[in-house]
């Protein structure tokens, strides 16, 4: 079970926001520092300028229509960022502009708005942020895992850098070179009423991607994207450690389509625990429910809760693999010492499942020496092309059909372990 304190998530993050009020006396326009507007000069000073003034005092930074041409900019302490209908912040489409910077242990560029080490932080309104991330994923493109971390890197579109209390609401965020919303080393985050859009190609363009954050609530959110709807993070590929968890972490009433799924990994050396996953509708994405991770970036993922949930035209309903990229063992499965990168999966409950129109129902498959312990699924009705796949794990099933084209419904390899009840 959920312990008691992610049931308290909802009136924590309350708390944490009712001080955010207080910082709303100040309002400065961008055009009164010089902003244009005009979608080609470029606004990126006069828009840090207005930032920096709001900062002095706490306030708001009001963008009224317009398309502000921005290279990286800053978010600083009780500052809210207002974009009204109609207003863009858009990113440099000059490759130059986009300074080398370390983040998340790794040589990385700009992020286009950043924040650091800052506290009570907005980004409000009906406006949008628009990455401008074309000529970027045409480069990634022709790059060899351009999607891992150091590797040819790319800016991302909002990272809050050891950030606290952060509120993201009513904006649309989209076309980000790389991930589009990352809260890193965070406390105290809501992203609500939001979308987040990027072509279905476009490489890596992760819509939301905690990593190594807490007390975290994303709710009603839509996403449409190339990669990962949310891909919930804590450590890289082969890091050396330490590495914190992201940890009491709610996502509900949001609609996924095109996507590579809700995903917690597969960077997740630092665990990820307490997360409850409600109310989603996944339509056109490539995976739905996906833990993924492999031995070289594991750690204990556990307490995870996904409940009614619908799905329809998704190509793999569950994936829980600990083979990451790949999904399925290897013919010459065997036993590997356990490391500090080892994953451990364990405690996870998904029920009241609808899953039709799909290709396969999934996989269900740990390590010889890591089996994925106690998933609980309850009441999970999946009409799919192929069955479901449990290997080296403990499952327990309550109500459950898996309707299959081909094949069996379910189908046990080694190390299986099933109770259907």
């Amino acid at each position: 079970m959920i312990p008691i304190r992610n049931r308290c998530l909802l009136l924590l993050l309350s708390v944490v926001f009712s001080a955010a009020s207080l910082y709303a006396a100040t309002s400065c326009d961008p055009r009164a520092f010089g902003a244009k507007g005009d979608g080609t000069t470029k606004d990126t000073a006069a828009v840090q300028k207005a930032i920096d003034v709001c900062a002095e005092k706490g306030g708001t930074v009001h963008l009224s229509a317009g398309t502000y041409l921005i290279a990286p900019i800053l978010l600083k302490s009780n500052v809210t960022l207002q974009l009204d209908k109609g207003a863009t912040l858009l990113g440099s489409a000059d490759h130059a502009d986009y300074k080398p910077k370390t983040l998340f242990r790794v040589p990385d560029l700009q992020p286009l708005i950043g924040a650091e080490n800052a506290t009570n932080i907005a980004i409000v309104g009906e406006g949008t942020i628009d990455g401008n991330g074309e000529t970027w994923w045409k480069e990634a493109r022709s790059v060899k895992d351009a999607g891992v971390l150091g590797n040819h890197p790319r800016p991302k579109l909002i990272v809050l850098d050891r950030s606290k209390n952060i509120r993201i609401e009513g904006v649309t965020i989209q076309n980000s070179p790389m991930w589009q919303v990352v809260p890193y080393y965070c406390d105290g985050v809501i992203i609500r009423n939001v979308r987040i859009l990027a072509p279905h190609n476009s490489p890596n363009s992760d819509a939301i991607d905690p990593f190594s954050s807490s007390n975290v609530l994303i709710e009603h959110v839509y996403a449409d994207v190339g990669d990962d709807n949310i891909a919930i993070k804590s450590g890289a590929i082969n890091s050396p450690g330490p590495d914190s968890p992201s940890s009491n972490i709610v996502i509900r009433d949001c609609v996924f389509m095109h996507g590579h799924g809700l995903s917690i990994g597969s960077e997740i050396a630092g665990g990820a625990n307490n997360i409850i996953a409600e109310r989603i509708h996944f339509e056109g994405t490539d995976n739905g429910i996906r833990v993924k991770a492999n031995r070289d970036r594991g750690n204990d993922v556990s307490n995870l809760v996904f409940r009614d949930i619908e799905m329809k035209g998704v190509r793999n309903v569950i994936v829980i693999s600990e083979y990451y990229p790949k999904v399925m063992p290897p013919d010459d499965n065997t036993a590997a010492p356990i490391t500090r990168l080892t994953p451990h999966f364990h405690n996870i409950v998904i029920e009241n499942l609808k899953a039709t129109e799909i290709d396969s129902a999934g996989a269900i498959v740990g390590l010889p020496e890591s089996p994925v312990m106690d998933v609980v699924l309850t009441n999970v009705n999946i009409s799919a092309k192929t069955g479901l796949v449990i290997g080296y794990a403990s499952v327990t099933a309550k109500n459950l059909s898996v309707t299959a084209a081909q094949g069996e419904p379910v189908n046990k390899l080694s190390g299986a372990e099933v109770t259907i009840k």
